[in-house]
């Protein structure tokens, strides 16, 4: 199946990037299905995050190590009475 998107950019930077894609001999709409592609796997992302500084890094990439092991993670709680006990123990 294949969906259409449609996106609103400024005319002058659509311009470039069709002229850039045409110089690269590619069609635009194939660079637009790249970078999709490639943002879904990872192999791009938006820049959105700011910077941490050096110490804040290796605490959320210890963090993340943690919990792809599964340590340090509290239990999946239903009700306010068990998420009581549980902060109790």
């Amino acid at each position: 199946m294949i969906s259409q998107v449609i996106v609103n950019v400024d005319s002058r930077l659509k311009a470039q990037a069709m002229k850039k894609a045409q110089k690269e001999g590619i069609p635009f709409s194939a660079v637009l299905k790249l970078a999709i592609k490639a943002f879904v796997e990872g192999q791009i992302g938006v820049g959105l995050v700011q910077d941490f500084n050096l110490k804040t890094s290796r605490e959320i990439a210890k963090a993340e190590r943690d919990f792809a092991k599964g340590k340090n993670i509290s239990p999946a709680l239903k009700t306010v009475a068990q998420a009581r006990a549980y902060l109790d123990n």
